[in-house]
């Protein structure tokens, strides 16, 4: 950008007088600014064919997915060995496409650790950010859900809470790809809200180690 011409002791720059009354001579360019106007829009116009030739094409430019695909199957690709070590036979269902855009896609499932009716539940959501950066948008939902303990060694960055004993809440960030794993004990009510059913608690302290590792599996087998 050119700035204004400095002013030294406060005199500044003054006009010269002029001493004939001939115009001065104007410069090529001021005798055509219709030529530099239509310049500028012909490669703004360029411009905005190649990106639209790029997108009908269906290869817009966009961030490395660092090998993170979708996936489909991810139910089966969530094998939660750890967790099932600890609270028992994992059975998955609910495996659902919550999103399939261009630039959005998530995944779901839910998990099932133990019995049915007694175990421990949770879900898995696995998002594939195909265009935007989701390291803001990752820490908000972070403060919104009360995750403020980091785990070190998982993806760009990992955060966790026990629920205060009840369960875990486990999310990680690794570039353009986002899982959130939950866990929780099961409670079945009355038409009166009464307590008729609920999971025998086990001990979860230390519930992020196992979790960690679950996560970690899933993430080398979301990757091509």
């Amino acid at each position: 950008m050119i700035s204004e011409p400095e002013l030294v002791g406060g005199g500044g720059f003054e006009r010269p007088e002029v001493l004939t009354e001939a115009p001065p001579p104007r410069s090529p360019r001021a005798h055509r600014p219709w030529l530099w106007a239509l310049g500028g829009a012909v490669l703004a116009s360029a411009a905005w064919g190649g990106g639209l030739y790029a997108y009908e094409r269906g290869k817009p430019a966009g961030p490395d997915l660092a090998g993170y695909e979708e996936a489909d199957d991810l139910c089966e690709r969530a094998k939660m060995e750890a967790l099932a070590g600890v609270l028992g036979k994992l059975t998955t269902s609910g495996e659902t496409v919550v999103m399939d855009e261009p630039a959005l896609y998530r995944r779901s499932c839910s998990v099932n650790f133990g019995s049915p009716e007694t175990g421990y539940q949770g879900s898995l959501v696995y998002t594939l950010h195909k265009v935007t950066d989701p390291g803001p948008e990752f820490d908000a939902w972070g403060k919104y859900y009360e995750l403020k303990t980091p785990i070190d060694g998982v993806g760009e960055k990992a955060f966790f809470d026990d629920r205060g004993g009840e369960g875990g809440e486990f999310r990680v960030l690794d570039g353009q790809a986002e899982i959130e794993l939950s866990l929780y004990r099961q409670y079945a009510t009355d038409d009166k809200g009464e307590l008729i059913q609920e999971t025998e608690p086990v001990d979860l302290s230390g519930i992020e180690v196992p979790m960690t590792q679950d996560v970690l599996a899933l993430m080398a087998a979301l990757k091509k």
